[in-house]
């Protein structure tokens, strides 16, 4: 994941590359797309990715609930940087 993209770029961006391998003869499981995934995220997303490897079958997780997943935590993680932020200038 480059720096200050989001999930949904980030999921554009990987599925482009998927597509583009597979119309080239490569398939790739779900599950492997699942773990790609969870392997590109930065090292901010490390304790979501470690809730969702111990919770779930990733053999099984289907992509749309992953996407689903990270989108809900990357609103939680803004909505908490947006809140330090808020408190920050209330104090100044």
């Amino acid at each position: 994941m480059k720096e200050n993209e989001t999930i949904v770029e980030m999921i554009t961006r990987f599925t482009d590359i998927v597509n583009g391998l597979e119309a080239l003869g490569k398939t790739y499981k779900e599950f492997e797309k699942v773990m790609k995934i969870l392997r590109s995220l930065p090292s901010k997303w490390h304790t979501k990715v470690t809730a969702i490897q111990e919770a779930k079958d990733l053999t099984k997780l289907p992509m749309e609930e992953l996407i689903g997943s990270l989108m809900t935590y990357e609103i939680n993680l803004a909505k908490k940087l947006q809140e330090g932020e808020d408190k920050k200038r209330r104090r100044a």
